[in-house]
């Protein structure tokens, strides 16, 4: 620590770089991402300081960077502090920003600024960076000119203790802190006299009594009366990352076979990686309720939510048919229910629910619809799936999940793949730990966002298509940088496949122009400009080979080729035809 004194001592914006950075050291920060820039100098020598307890990352690109940033504390459940420059550099932190207060990641965001006197004066690298963020940030603010007084010093560290507090309650996201420095910038004497601080600045003293936050204990939830009466009950498992996936998993199959009530799980739900778990589980809920039948007859009087609604739009339409009975078990403050149905929101997590002896002499007839259900529509899905030998996008998700290295890292792209993991993730007990943003759904950072989760973790997976890649290709500049290894399975139909499902489809001119957008790229020209490994996949034997074991280190794509329009119609041909004859 006592390194860091000379560099503190030489101005005073190295003095107030220093409280910072080794308070934030103090609170548990072990990763930093800095993009290059002037303004931003005495927190890049700070944070350069710090090394190795605080690993400094140097990404070229705020976007990429901030979307790196968030894939890094998705997989570690810590703050990850982003610092850029003054001017724009901060307004491309601006989706990862929105991602992270949707998908409650946290973020601490260091935009650097001119101080006020150069503000609105046409001075240079110099826009409005107050509330920047609008409202997305837990907490924001503009700390106060650099001073070396005590008084001063005592704001800085408390401020810093308050906005690192923010990202992780009341419930995890982004905290913004505007920061403006006068120059000199460089760790060069600014002419005033800090000799005296010497006697007066004692470290162990000034940073005494800094922890790292606790988790607030609980007192166990009982389980509501309406719901130990009811037989027609449902558990969605929903769109949910966690640091603690099995416990998760286990309270949720504690409380199903409790109330004997079947787990509707989410292809992004932990719950189908823990399969074994949870033996009323059904994987398959999209595809039973295309049977119109089935629907009617499967309709519940209570549904639990657990977490974000599933993205399958056939559930949410027959949810906002039937309006059942719903609670909401999320510890967040948000609203959680896009339906706006009968919702009770409890503010906890479902490991909170104190759960009784179960009851297993106690049997029950919808359950066993459902899972008799589950296990036709499941048989007909691996037959169908087991038998296509051509390369097409919806059997990749399928293969993915039963031949994975176990607990591997796999990062989810939006558009088709999460639809085709919904529709088709097979449950497993492989312990993936799939993750994705689906906070905003939107194809920002997707490359970014998989290699901060891969970095420094196991062995890492990216499912993706070509739109989303392309759109973040930036992100390959992060390689020098990368520490691990990340396999992308890329599927390239040449375009947007999710726009094929929709009604604008029939329409051409404008469809192919103005959605499907193809790019025609040559990815295998594009990976060796970054340097990057491409393999092109020609069979599911070869994919499957590649996948388990996987490399220790380095990036590769990993290109499956397939026909945009032939795999919508393959989509819109078999998805209701899983379920189409079960009747029970």
């Amino acid at each position: 620590m006592f390194d860091l004194m000379p560099i503190a001592f030489r101005n005073v914006n190295q003095l107030w770089a220093y409280i910072l950075t080794e308070t934030l050291k103090r609170l548990g920060l072990t990763c930093a991402i800095v993009c290059p820039g002037s303004r931003s100098t005495p927190l890049a020598v700070a944070f350069a300081q710090q090394v190795p307890e605080i690993e400094a990352i140097s990404i070229l690109d705020e976007r990429s960077a901030a979307f790196f940033a968030l894939g890094q504390a998705q997989a570690t459940g810590r703050a990850v502090v982003l610092v850029c420059t003054s001017g724009t550099a901060g307004a491309n932190f601006y989706s990862a920003v929105i991602e992270a207060s949707y998908s409650r990641v946290p973020l601490l965001i260091l935009t650097t600024d001119r101080p006020p006197e150069l503000r609105d004066c046409h001075s240079g690298q110099t826009v409005d960076q107050l509330r920047l963020y609008g409202n997305y940030p837990n907490w924001q603010t503009e700390l106060a000119l650099p001073s070396p007084d005590m008084g001063m010093l005592a704001y800085l560290r408390q401020t810093i203790i308050h906005s690192w507090e923010r990202t992780q309650t009341p419930t995890k996201g982004p905290v913004h802190l505007n920061i403006p420095f006068r120059d000199p910038l460089a760790p060069l004497p600014d002419g005033i006299d800090l000799s005296y601080l010497r006697s007066q600045f004692h470290p162990e003293d000034f940073f005494a009594g800094i922890t790292k936050p606790c988790p607030m204990p609980y007192a166990p939830f009982p389980i509501p009366k309406e719901w130990k009466e009811c037989d027609r009950g449902i558990i969605i498992a929903g769109v949910a990352q966690l640091q603690q996936p099995e416990e998760y998993c286990r309270a949720i199959a504690h409380l199903s076979q409790t109330l004997k009530w079947p787990v509707l799980a989410e292809g992004l739900s932990p719950v189908r990686n823990y399969a074994e778990l949870n033996p009323y589980l059904i994987a398959t809920y999209d595809l039973i309720l295309r049977n119109q039948q089935l629907a009617k007859l499967l309709a519940p009087e209570i549904v639990i939510q657990l977490g974000e609604m599933p993205t399958s739009k056939e559930l949410r339409t027959w949810i906002d048919a039937t309006q059942p009975r719903r609670w909401v078990i999320d510890p967040s403050d948000q609203n959680l229910d896009p339906l706006h149905g009968r919702t009770t929101h409890l503010r906890i997590s479902v490991e909170d629910i104190k759960v009784e002896e179960r009851n297993l002499s106690f049997s029950s007839d919808y359950l066993q619809q459902w899972c008799d259900a589950e296990a036709k529509v499941r048989l007909a899905v691996d037959k169908t799936m087991g038998k296509i030998d051509e390369v097409i996008e919806s059997k990749a998700a399928w293969l993915i999940s039963q031949i994975l290295p176990p607990g591997t890292p796999l990062f989810i792209a939006n558009s088709m793949p999460v639809r085709d993991v919904e529709y088709f993730w097979k449950p497993n007990n492989l312990g993936v730990r799939s993750h994705f943003n689906r906070g905003a759904n939107g194809i920002d950072g997707t490359l970014s966002t998989a290699l901060g989760i891969a970095h420094r973790q196991q062995s890492s997976v990216m499912l993706t298509g070509d739109l989303a890649l392309l759109h973040d290709t930036n992100g390959f500049l992060i390689r020098n940088k990368f520490v691990g290894h990340l396999t992308i399975v890329l599927i390239n139909n040449n375009g947007g496949g999710i726009f094929e499902m929709l009604p604008i489809a029939k329409f051409d001119p404008p469809f192919e122009e103005f959605f499907g957008t193809p790019q025609d790229i040559d990815f295998a020209q594009l990976c060796a400009t970054y340097n990057v490994q491409h393999e092109l996949i020609t069979s599911w034997q070869q994919l499957q080979q590649i996948l388990n074991p996987l490399p220790s280190k380095g990036i590769r794509v990993l290109e499956l080729r397939t026909n945009r329009k032939a795999d919508a119609k393959w989509r819109q041909d078999n998805l209701r035809e899983f379920a189409a004859d079960i009747g029970i």
